[in-house]
């Protein structure tokens, strides 16, 4: 029930925007997506079930940003500044990302567990979302990870290819520094710059 789901999770993400995630009830969730409460519990088992769900997506999405940005047919370092300028966008639009890049989660947001040691969902839907989600520090590597790997060429040497990788790193603690602090107008490029100066090819 693809759809349902996706509408479901649309809804919580609205319900989200307006209020508390303590505040939010299921019911309410189910309404919006005109779906009954019971599809939503088959969905994901309980509310925790629910925002877990609500992460991953947010979490996917993020990433799923960084890969266009970084397939982009530009040269390496515009594609490492649309990294920064996509990380920097996300955080600002959608609170979950932000909160899931610097591991500062309030009060208003849910805060699934980050550990793997947790029970596994009786809802088969939900599986995949029951894993341990990212932390900072995972989506510095994973993105820093992705980076190498779409910036490097043939013919690379091991000792370019340590280079690229510390570049790459200090550009997405560049983006995560961005999040907190964002910079000026037209400044990301310039940034990126003087932490990645390396010769494009």
């Amino acid at each position: 029930m693809p759809a349902a789901r996706e509408s479901l999770l649309d809804a919580a993400d609205t319900a989200l925007a307006r209020r508390p995630w303590s505040a939010v009830r299921m019911v309410d969730v189910a309404a919006a997506a005109g779906v009954s409460r019971q599809t939503l519990y088959n969905e994901f088992g309980s509310k925790d079930g629910l925002a877990r769900a609500l992460v991953q997506r947010a979490a996917d999405g993020y990433l799923a940003g960084v890969e266009r940005a970084l397939s982009a047919p530009a040269e390496p370092r515009d594609r490492l500044t649309a990294t920064v300028e996509w990380t920097a966008a996300a955080a600002r639009e959608n609170a979950l990302v932000r909160a899931m890049l610097t591991g500062c989660w309030s009060e208003r947001l849910p805060t699934p567990p980050f550990s793997s040691a947790q029970s596994t969902s009786t809802v088969p839907a939900q599986r995949r979302a029951d894993g341990p989600l990212p932390t900072p520090r995972d989506f510095l590597r994973i993105v820093r990870d992705r980076a190498v790997t779409a910036l490097t060429g043939p013919g690379v040497t091991p000792a370019e290819s340590a280079g690229l990788a510390r570049s790459c790193e200090l550009v997405v603690r560049l983006a995560l520094s961005c999040v907190a602090a964002p910079p000026g107008e037209g400044e990301m490029a310039e940034l990126v710059r003087a932490v990645a100066p390396w010769q494009t090819t």
